[in-house]
């Protein structure tokens, strides 16, 4: 930190300009300061040297990057929780981060991502019912993309009502998730191929 020292003058006034040394670790620097008005000077500030050393806390905590590209078998139509394969993929990686965030991204435009239960399979079934029923399939839907197939144009939407990625933290080389969090991968098709999911990890 750098003080601001007044270089002192006349008690009744003061002059057009002023003299204000910052001193600083190893430098002092004169700065002459108009002023406006004949009236006492009341000055009192604080600068931030640039050159300040780090404060002990920052010292060895230099952030790190890791990613890698985890592949998931193609999955049925439906909800699926994928937490634990991805763990057992990235399980090394992720124990050498203190803290930090782990994001997720699928490379896919008809499937998608998100974090919810992770224990009574029926919410995962009465998840894909709602979809289903959301966005309607058929020869009745409005939709003008067929080309793909019936399902591929209510794939494109449901993937975007979920979406395509997610950002967990990491809290001592684990994912910081509630209890009852899982990772599901929410596959829109009905002729599945294998999804892939590119990982981030960065931390310290």
């Amino acid at each position: 930190m750098q003080a601001a020292v007044v270089t002192p003058h006349s008690s009744s006034f003061i002059p057009a300009t002023t003299t204000v040394k910052f001193v600083g670790h190893s430098s002092i620097t004169t700065l002459p300061i108009k002023n406006q008005r004949r009236r006492r000077l009341s000055l009192n500030l604080r600068h931030t040297d640039s050159m300040a050393a780090p404060s002990p806390s920052s010292v060895g905590t230099a952030p790190k990057w890791a990613q890698m590209t985890v592949t998931i078998p193609a999955q049925r139509r439906g909800c699926h929780l994928i937490t634990s394969k991805i763990l057992r993929d990235i399980g090394q990686d992720l124990s050498g981060f203190k803290c930090g965030l782990a994001h997720f991204f699928l490379q896919h435009t008809s499937a998608s991502l998100t974090v919810n239960e992770n224990y009574d399979t029926d919410v995962r079934a009465d998840t894909e019912t709602f979809l289903n029923k959301v966005v309607p399939e058929g020869r009745s839907a409005p939709w003008k993309h067929t080309l793909e197939g019936p399902d591929d144009m209510p794939a494109h939407i449901k993937s975007s009502m979920f979406g395509c990625s997610l950002t967990i933290p990491i809290t001592d080389g684990k994912l910081n998730m509630g209890t009852w969090q899982g990772i599901w991968l929410c596959e829109h098709r009905d002729a599945a191929t294998p999804r892939k999911v590119v990982i981030t990890l960065n931390g310290i």
